[in-house]
């Protein structure tokens, strides 16, 4: 039997400073006593280990950056520690490592090298979205960043809306903030005005806002997501 160490996946908040309510405390301990991570941004990592706790002393801590062009020999390299019995945390810049985050790539080459994986509870935008929808949450699909440019964008927003009406699957989708609202006009202007969206954006801060209503209905008030962390969601 080997003596590897193990990988956590830690969850981080996605925005505001309650962590306390989205953490759960077992993670705080965790990471209490761990001394190698894998982040996906170095200064968004540090910055959440000191508000979890003041007393941890980041020069201590050996910290490798993960992203989607981190090479393979690199994700060979981080798994050094853990090999040599260090456990590592792989922190994602929001929510839960592994969705929708680089560090699948991590732990896919860790399974492949029969190392624990052990995963814990905590915030997921895209998991928050769908239960807080009122759309059907046993048959769901998250499509991740849908096309930036059009006719890519309306074509894919049709092929989801499609799955809805057939499948009676709820479709989940993102974009980077800075486009929400682009992507929104296209929603509204091209998806059946009978088709229900779920807009949740700004989740777990003190500016949350989630509602599910009509095409037709989203239509006559607008709202602006500009520069708002935003899931959304297409159902019936």
């Amino acid at each position: 039997m080997n003596k590897y160490g193990k990988i956590f996946m830690l969850p981080t908040g996605l925005g505001g400073s309650n962590n306390n309510m989205v953490i759960p405390s077992g993670v705080t301990e965790i990471i209490r006593k761990t001394n190698f991570f894998a982040v996906e941004n170095l200064r968004t990592a540090r910055r959440f280990l000191k508000i979890i706790d003041r007393n941890i002393i980041i020069d201590n801590l050996s910290f490798f950056e993960l992203s989607s062009e981190t090479s393979l020999e690199e994700l060979q390299k981080i798994l050094v520690s853990v090999i040599e019995g260090n456990n590592l945390g792989v922190i994602s810049e929001a929510g839960c490592p592994g969705i929708a985050d680089p560090g699948s790539n991590l732990v896919n080459l860790a399974h492949s090298k029969g190392i624990e994986i052990v995963p814990f509870v905590g915030p997921s935008s895209i998991l928050l979205a769908l239960i807080s929808s009122g759309l059907n949450g046993q048959n769901f699909s998250f499509n991740g960043y849908l096309p930036v440019k059009n006719p890519g964008r309306i074509a894919k927003l049709l092929e989801l809306e499609k799955k809805v009406f057939k499948e009676n699957q709820t479709q989940l989708f993102m974009e980077t903030p800075y486009r929400n609202n682009g992507l929104l006009s296209d929603v509204l202007t091209n998806c059946n005005s009978a088709l229900k969206l779920c807009i949740a954006a700004d989740i777990t801060m003190e500016s949350e806002f989630i509602f599910t209503k009509s095409i037709a209905e989203w239509k006559k008030n607008v709202p602006d997501l500009h520069k708002r962390p935003t899931i959304f969601a297409i159902g019936k």
